[in-house]
């Protein structure tokens, strides 16, 4: 088995920019900024063969080049069932097509379905039980967070391993826009 997700890797510079932003919430666990990305499809844990077709699937997906804004945050859960805080991107069809294409890619892999509202962000924390006052403090105080303008021309399939420090990603497979 692989746990593996379709995803866009947030360049270095945006991602040293979202850095200055990941303090002042006790007991978050921030993403360095490699780990930083933009979810297009999750996969899961699968076996290698459908891993395989996962990865063949991708590879027919087409798209332009992506140009995004990283813009505001918010959070995952309520109360002290909040478990991830986040970075928003302005409102992005392109971004939705890609999402919605590897979804398709998933479907003819042989996945189920992802049947949630597909909502493009990026992880900044994640949380454990923490304060729903702290992190609305944190909300607040981040809430007009942007980034300046970049373009991505591809997206990739990373693979997760679980570490002492949390999950580390690994590119798997890179497809051009």
């Amino acid at each position: 088995m692989i746990r593996l997700f379709a995803a866009l890797a947030v360049p270095y510079g945006i991602a040293q920019g979202l850095a200055e932003h990941q303090t002042g919430l006790p007991g978050a666990a921030w993403r360095p900024p490699e780990a930083l990305h933009l979810t297009l499809r999750f996969a899961g844990d699968i076996a290698e063969n459908v891993a395989d077709d996962f990865a063949a699937a991708l590879s027919q997906v087409t798209g332009e080049p992506l140009d995004l804004t990283l813009s505001g945050v918010g959070c995952f859960g309520e109360g002290e069932r909040i478990r991830a805080i986040w970075a928003g991107i302005e409102e992005n069809p392109a971004v939705r097509r890609l999402a919605a294409r590897c979804e398709t890619a998933a479907r003819r892999a042989g996945l189920k379905p992802d049947t949630r509202a597909y909502a493009p962000h990026v992880t900044m924390a994640f949380l454990r039980r923490p304060d729903p006052a702290s992190v609305a403090a944190w909300i607040q105080a981040n809430n007009l967070l942007k980034s300046p303008p970049f373009t991505l021309r591809a997206f990739g399939l990373y693979s997760s391993h679980q570490t002492g420090e949390g999950s580390r990603y690994e590119l798997e497979r890179s497809y051009a826009l």
